[in-house]
């Protein structure tokens, strides 16, 4: 089974923030790319913090959900 979660975040480089969060030091979220074992996204507000670890073909589909707002009320 693959490791599902980073304990401390900043041992990673070449974290990028999302293209959906803002500069306004809200909720912002980064991602890895190029990463063995999946796609690790992590808290911006918390880089030495966990990362979770999503399988890519999972990713893809959320982030094709979040394009189509299916995540909005």
């Amino acid at each position: 089974m693959t490791e599902r979660l980073i304990p401390c975040a900043a041992v990673l480089n070449g974290w990028r923030k999302s293209s959906y969060s803002n500069s306004e030091g809200g909720s912002c979220l980064e991602i890895l790319d190029g990463h063995a074992s999946g796609v690790p996204v992590r808290d911006s507000k918390d880089p030495n913090g966990p990362a979770l670890v999503f399988p890519p073909d999972a990713w893809a589909s959320f982030v094709e959900a979040v394009k189509l707002g299916q995540f909005l009320t």
